[in-house]
């Protein structure tokens, strides 16, 4: 378990992420830092577009290069964090009974009949923080495990390296299995959801995406979003879970989601409920990180939502293009608020 601060609950401030417990502080804009802002992203060789919008204002749409701001752009482990919002929707539309739910409860046929006992009572909770405690299938293991017939049952049938509720083990995997569970409990597919219940409310879209050999749409990578999308999903957050009055996902739930329950061992962040959490005081965040570059970021306390992306094809380290990202947001981006 991480020993991050947890992001405690209080009541709302002027629309600001508020599951968050925190403020958020009023927007003073200073035109030559966001100048600032965009000189500094061009000097980023791998990034694509950027979006940074303080307040919920639009200050800087800057695509130096790659497909543009309106285009689908494929958002890699980004993924992970919109299957998980899905779970939060679905836990409060009743069709999960909530985080302690286990596999073996809600989708019993997704279960190898091999497969090691502990696995049927593996939980939500488990799965969204990717502490099954199963071997992982990214990394090294990534490509046999795409290459294999049936992705959920090869998840499903490795060989535990950790106690499921233990330490954090980043595995594709565990999402994909998340996502197939969501399915096997709704009736409907990844896709489905994923259109009715974020891209309606929101007004975005969402192309259909790598499916498994069994046609399950791929849990935990390779969606697609424009990078004006992406940023709608990131001030809905903001935004305590709603959008233009609608309820989109529950405060509850982004409450629970911002709860460090884990610690990456690579770049030493926080783990909740899909989101990676780190920063102190007004500069708090929460992060969704895919590979290559791809960011949707909220800083609830200084009332920012960033939302990058970059080229998918090239690695982004955290001690390489992933931390000059981190200096970028934690340096110009938020100075110039």
């Amino acid at each position: 378990m991480t020993d991050l601060p947890p992001w405690t609950r209080r009541a709302a401030l002027g629309g600001g992420l508020a599951a968050a417990g925190l403020a958020a502080t009023p927007i003073r804009a200073r035109s030559s830092g966001w100048g600032q802002v965009a000189e500094a992203a061009r000097r980023l060789a791998q990034l694509h577009a950027l979006l940074v919008a303080p307040g919920g204002e639009t200050v800087r749409a800057e695509p130096p290069r790659g497909p543009g701001l309106d285009r689908a752009a494929n958002v890699k482990s980004v993924s992970k964090t919109i299957v998980a919002l899905l779970t939060g929707i679905a836990i409060d539309r009743g069709a999960i009974p909530g985080v302690r739910a286990r596999l073996g409860e809600i989708a019993p046929r997704l279960i190898p009949q091999a497969a090691d006992p502990r696995v049927a009572a593996l939980t939500v909770e488990d799965l969204v923080t990717m502490r099954a405690g199963l071997e992982r299938t990214s990394g090294p293991n990534y490509g046999a495990w795409v290459a294999s017939g049936n992705w959920v049952a090869d998840a499903l049938s490795r060989d535990f390296v950790a106690e499921p509720g233990g330490r954090m083990l980043y595995s594709t995997g565990s999402f994909h299995v998340l996502g197939a569970a969501l399915s096997a409990a709704t009736g409907r597919s990844l896709l489905d959801l994923a259109r009715d219940w974020l891209a309606d409310p929101l007004d975005i879209a969402i192309p259909p995406w790598t499916r498994d050999p069994q046609g399950r749409y791929m849990g935990g990578n390779e969606m697609a979003l424009s990078p004006r999308a992406l940023l709608r999903i990131g001030e809905m957050v903001r935004q305590d879970g709603a959008w233009n009055g609608t309820r989109v996902v529950g405060a509850d739930w982004l409450s629970r989601s911002f709860e460090p329950r884990a610690r990456s061992p690579w770049s030493g962040l926080g783990y909740g409920y899909g989101w990676f959490l780190g920063g102190q005081g007004a500069d708090r965040f929460a992060l969704a990180r895919g590979y290559g570059g791809q960011i949707l970021c909220v800083v609830p306390g200084r009332a920012i939502t960033v939302a990058i992306t970059s080229d998918p094809t090239r690695p982004a380290r955290s001690g390489g293009y992933f931390g000059d990202l981190m200096d970028f947001i934690r340096g110009p981006v938020l100075a110039a608020a």
